[in-house]
């Protein structure tokens, strides 16, 4: 048409299409989103033709998180990416708490958390976590295995951000359980109020999903009455992080609602 200015990349009269992203290279394949041409370098497969790289970016920008069972952002990769990334962490602290003994520096005195402590250093009442009773290394060899276990449960379906926000609240509920019901002198260590974050928000989920809670129901008692009947063992924090999880569970699923029925509240709401 008269006027008319060719897009770029377009072939005029005997001119050779040439790809806009580089131009040195002739081009006779065009993208089937925007009509540019594009060379093999910028060519990407499509149900149909090919699309260009800009357009595939710009697709991925626009498509929707896809979201896992339970609302949380689904991540490309290793399902357990978070779990295992706790797990290194602590196993490397471990190995730094036995490096600094050697070196006449205690790692556990300086990051541990008493009641005491909270106001000048509230950091370790989730340093606190990360740390484990070097006289028992069956208490991170537990608190560890526990992790994978329900790790590998939890993490799938609540998505990484989310599991990661559950552990280290609960990694802070059960400091606070420290705080309001132990000794203000005691010293605690260790991820047991992770874990049993972890503990109960399984139990809220299997519940609002209808699935039975009779198995977590028992690990939970058993694993609570094991705290108050074995001597040296923080029942306080245990007590913390499990409410604590039970209560983040609470939250997402109430995310999960609203987002699922917007603007509905009250009876009648299916």
């Amino acid at each position: 048409m008269s006027g008319q200015r060719p897009q770029y990349g377009e072939s005029t009269g005997g001119e050779v299409p040439v790809c806009p992203r580089h131009p040195d290279r002739p081009s006779y394949v065009r993208c089937q989103r925007c009509g540019r041409p594009a060379c093999p370098e910028c060519q990407r497969p499509a149900a149909v033709g090919v699309h260009c790289v800009d357009c595939v970016r710009e697709a991925a920008r626009t498509r929707p998180a896809v979201r896992t069972s339970l609302g949380g952002r689904a991540s490309a990769g290793s399902p357990m990416l978070v779990t295992w990334g706790l797990i290194g962490v602590n196993a490397a602290v471990y190995v730094l708490q036995w490096l600094g003994q050697a070196a006449g520096l205690s790692l556990t005195r300086m990051f541990a958390y008493a009641p005491a402590l909270t106001a000048p250093e509230p950091w370790r009442m989730l340093t606190s976590g990360f740390l484990h009773s070097m006289a028992n290394p069956l208490h991170l060899l537990l608190n560890m295995y526990m992790l994978y276990l329900f790790g590998r449960m939890l993490e799938p379906a609540l998505g990484r951000g989310r599991f990661l926000t559950l552990f280290l609240l609960s990694v802070l509920g059960g400091s606070l359980g420290v705080l309001l019901l132990a000794h203000p002198m005691s010293l605690v260590v260790g991820a047991s109020g992770g874990i049993f974050g972890l503990f109960g928000a399984l139990f809220v989920l299997q519940r609002h999903l209808g699935q039975s809670i009779t198995p977590i129901a028992v690990l939970i008692g058993v694993n609570v009455v094991f705290g108050f009947v074995v001597p040296g063992i923080a029942w306080q924090a245990h007590l913390g992080g499990l409410a604590t999880g039970a209560l983040v569970a609470l939250a997402f699923t109430a995310v999960r609602r609203d987002r699922r029925d917007p603007g509905q509240r009250g009876p009648g709401r299916r």
